[in-house]
């Protein structure tokens, strides 16, 4: 028989595919010997029942009496008894850190008789009703589905008639009349009466807790962070502690190390007269952590010396949740702790040097996400800037756009193509479409614990967190400072995560010292132990690595740029890209000759042009290899457009100013026109329906390649045919290079130019007939942008602006498959071609040219694949260099 639930003593932290995260790490803390309330999981196998049956599993009500009974024997008292009441806290715990996007309810047990018991228990009555409206406020908007505001209001309506802003100058008398006005919410809009039975509540928010898994904010996160959705929730049911006791009481979030910068020493917030929910929720500001010495050294030092012990247990940095009762310390979270780009890299290189971890270790603690983060630019610091409050340096990185002030708006504008800054006095979890949207966000409230900065963080998004000074009006759409300076919707700002400023306007932005890293430059001197660490786990990096990283690149001057982030070659040159603007006019006329001179005469125009290209690119590489890819344009791109011709011949005729030659050209574009130019003539086709085109560019490759062997540069070209479907096309076009590289203008010191011949895959039948193509190709690349189209049968133009979103939001693509390879269709197709070209050609060099070749997921799948190379463009060749090392050291090969 399944067994559902387990209690925390029974788990440990390796269990969280089953305990979830919380449910694991409360286990482990448990076994540690920390001070943990006692407490039982529900497992992620009953939450997958419930969402998959729409019911509870059976047996799972008798195994949480079971465990519910054993927990009153060891607290001595029941759940929601009216003398001493045992009062419980329900919360989410998935496998993956999710913060704020599931439920929690705090305080279960309460009723109308038990609040005095609890009143009487702790000799505090403010205490019971503070417990007694926050578990209303909770069931209510959680469990019964009531708009959060409703609660809002009327709290701050009490607040409002008592003449104060904090909660903490409410009594008792006004706590119990607010948890009246609370229970006359909840039977106005749930149509039901706050439940009285304690088993009841807590059996309603396990429920709801289960049902959040599938909340939108949930699964908008979860798309985020490509969280796959089929792992539900674990459900945590703990003894409650409280931080809301008195002033000797309160409750804090805590990290073993900074997570914005990884520096050591000593991080959080700490709330006194508080319960958790308090800090994250950010609705009052915090204190320092390190005020807690001064309030209370004794739960001070015991802390101290608990999350030396977890970080040298989880060998990373921790964040911790912690609750104090009358002086008593009690641990309610740890986790492995969410941290900014910079601290990832810092953090890793410091437990190496403690003995902690090893470089391999290290390598894996940091993603190529998080290093292209670090590349972005910061503010000039020298730049003229309007100051108009400095807040907490919650998530770092600069950002500046229009200020708005609520997540619909903010989505609404993004997809405008604006770029704005979310202000809101706190977010919630429900704000979080908007933070996807914004480029950074402001709060008035909050902490670097707050939802806000915990969010940001793992978002990679800019956030200035506790700007106290700003006074935000969300209903009026604007933010007032103690001057009576105002910001409105529209405004913009520019905000610094990284020292927490906040400027009116937009504020010019410089290179980041990482950036300046790869460029050449030591970087900026307050950053060496970011740069430092950058620089120990990329030399890591490419020290282990086996797949090599070349560069997407045309241009002499791209090829430059490239070998300063650490290409080891050109990957793919679009000669295509040669022939825009000035000399489209060129490719056109060839394209349109209609007889043996006209066709000559272009080509001998092009020639010379061609040549200069690959000299500037050769001589930029100086001897790396180049894979050069012919012409490989859809031929409506070096057309005039049918539609805009056809008007202007129409207008010309009517007018009477028609000349022969462009009614000729409007016959030739007719001819020419294709309804799909995507699948029509272009790649190998174009340079076999259009004479002497590829000889064209194979002597121009082998004449720049004999410039530049004269001048002791050497080159190894690779001729790579696109669009290839049958051996047949590579062997006519091979069959036309040979004779190419054999004239006396391309030889070098008699010999024709070393040179390999090879193929583009990115047709489905080209990997299936990879055996056939590899009698005849020395490499194969894979073009996996039109792989994918081609194997999907997506128009990538069309498809990504039209319906590509629906089924992104829907679940149907957890992400874009031309962001991320599609491994289990697409990757298939790669695995086929490699294993079946090498069984022909021992010796086929494989290598990938699409823009997956830089995106981190994918570069894995090609490590796994067994290809040589992968080729991107120039500013992710770091971030390809970086996850070919991570693929090489990771566990799972």
């Amino acid at each position: 028989m399944t067994k559902f639930v387990y209690d925390f003593a029974e788990g440990d932290r390796d269990q969280k595919d089953l305990l979830g995260g919380k449910g694991a790490n409360l286990a482990e803390m448990t076994n540690l010997g920390l001070p943990v309330p006692p407490g039982f999981t529900i497992t992620t196998e009953a939450c997958r029942v419930y969402l998959a049956e729409g019911s509870e599993p059976p047996g799972l009500a008798d195994e949480v009496t079971e465990h519910l009974v054993a927990l009153e024997q060891t607290m001595g008292k029941a759940l929601g008894q009216a003398d001493d009441p045992l009062l419980v806290s329900v919360r989410s715990g998935a496998k993956f850190s999710m913060p704020g996007m599931m439920e929690t309810v705090l305080n279960v047990g309460l009723n109308d008789d038990s609040v005095k018991g609890l009143a009487a228990q702790a000799g505090d009555d403010r205490f019971a009703w503070d417990s007694y409206r926050r578990l209303v406020q909770m069931f209510g908007s959680t469990v019964l589905g009531i708009e959060g505001e409703h609660f809002a209001e009327a709290l701050d309506a009490a607040k409002k008639a008592k003449g104060t802003a904090d909660d903490l100058d409410l009594d008792a008398g006004d706590l119990a009349a607010l948890v009246e006005t609370f229970k006359g919410i909840v039977r106005e809009h749930a149509e039901r009466d706050f439940p009285q039975d304690p088993r009841e509540q807590m059996d309603l928010a396990i429920r709801a807790v289960f049902d959040s898994w599938n909340s939108p904010r949930a699964n908008v996160y979860r798309r985020q962070e490509r969280i796959p959705a089929d792992l539900g929730t674990a459900v945590s049911v703990c003894s409650m502690v409280f931080g809301n006791l008195g002033m000797d009481s309160g409750t804090g979030v805590a990290f073993t190390r900074d997570p914005a910068s990884g520096a050591q020493g000593i991080y959080g917030d700490y709330l006194q007269n508080a319960q958790g929910e308090d800090v994250v929720a950010g609705i009052r500001n915090t204190l320092h952590l390190t005020e807690l010495e001064r309030i209370d050294k004794a739960s001070y030092d015991r802390l101290l010396q608990i999350m030396s012990t977890l970080e040298n247990h989880y060998r990373d940095l921790c964040d911790i949740e912690f609750t104090i009762e009358r002086g008593k310390l009690w641990m309610l979270q740890t986790r492995v702790g969410k941290r900014t780009a910079a601290a990832a890299f810092t953090v890793a290189v410091q437990l190496v040097d403690e003995g902690l971890i090893d470089m391999d270790e290290a390598l894996q603690r940091v993603t190529g996400a998080q290093l292209a983060n670090l590349m972005f630019p910061r503010f000039d610091r020298d730049a003229d800037k309007e100051l108009l409050t400095t807040g907490m340096n919650a998530s770092p990185g600069a950002a500046s756009g229009t200020a708005v002030f609520d997540s619909p708006t903010a989505v609404r504008r993004a997809k405008d193509g604006e770029k704005v800054i979310l202000v809101r006095r706190e977010t919630t979890p429900d704000d979080l479409d908007g933070m996807i949207a914004a480029q950074g966000v402001l709060t008035s409230r909050g902490g670097r614990t707050s939802h806000a900065a915990v969010v940001a963080r793992g978002m990679g998004k800019t956030a200035v967190c506790g700007a106290e000074e700003l006074e935000v009006d969300v209903r009026a759409k604007k933010l007032t400072l103690p001057d009576g300076r105002e910001v409105s919707e529209g405004d913009v700002l520019s905000i610094d995560g990284t020292n927490g400023e906040v400027y009116l306007g937009e504020v010019p932005v410089v290179a980041s010292p990482v950036m300046a890293y790869f460029e050449g430059s030591t970087g900026l001197a307050e950053n060496d132990d970011l740069v430092a660490a950058v620089d120990r786990i990329m030399r890591h990096a490419d020290a282990g690595r086996r797949l090599r990283v070349r560069v997407n690149a045309d241009t002499g001057e791209d090829c430059a740029t490239a070998r300063t982030f650490g290409a080891e070659g050109v990957g793919l040159c679009r000669t295509e890209h040669m022939f825009l603007g000035e000399r489209r006019e060129l490719v056109e006329h060839l394209v349109l000759a209609e007889t043996r001179d006209e066709r000559e005469k272009s080509l001998a125009a092009l020639l010379p042009l061609q040549i200069e290209d690959f000299t500037a690119i050769y001589r930029a590489m100086e001897g790396l290899p180049v894979t050069i890819r012919l012409l490989d344009p859809p031929l409506h791109e070096f057309l005039p457009d049918l539609t805009d011709l056809s008007v202007e011949v129409a207008v010309a005729r009517e007018r009477g100013e028609l000349t022969e030659e462009k009614e000729e050209l409007l016959a030739s574009v007719r001819r020419l026109h294709e309804e799909n130019p995507m699948l029509g003539l272009r790649g190998v086709r174009l340079g076999i329906a259009v004479p002497g085109l590829y000889a064209m560019q194979v002597r121009a490759i082998t004449r720049a390649a004999a410039v530049v062997a004269a001048e002791g540069i050497a080159v190894l070209p690779e001729i790579m045919v696109p669009l290839v479907g049958t051996v047949q096309e590579l062997q006519a076009v091979a069959a036309e290079i040979a004779q190419v590289v054999a004239e006396p203008e391309s030889l070098v010191d008699g010999q024709p130019v070393e040179h390999q011949i090879g193929t583009m895959i990115e047709l489905p039948r080209a990997a299936l007939v990879a055996a056939q193509i590899a009698e005849t190709a020395q490499f194969f690349s894979f073009g996996t942008n039109d792989l994918t189209q081609t194997t999907w049968g997506f128009s990538r133009d069309d498809v990504e602006s039209s319906f590509f979103s629906d089924y992104l939001e829907s679940g149907i693509f957890g992400v874009s498959p031309f962001e991320s390879l599609d491994t289990e269709g697409v990757g298939e197709l790669v695995e086929i071609a490699s294993w079946r070209g090498r069984e022909v050609r021992h010796d086929l060099k494989l290598g990938i040219c699409g823009e997956h070749g830089g995106d981190p997921d994918s570069v894995h799948f090609f490590h796994r694949a067994g290809l040589d190379y992968v080729s991107c463009s120039p500013f992710r060749i770091p971030v390809a260099r970086l996850e070919a090392g991570r693929a090489a050291t990771s566990p799972k090969g």
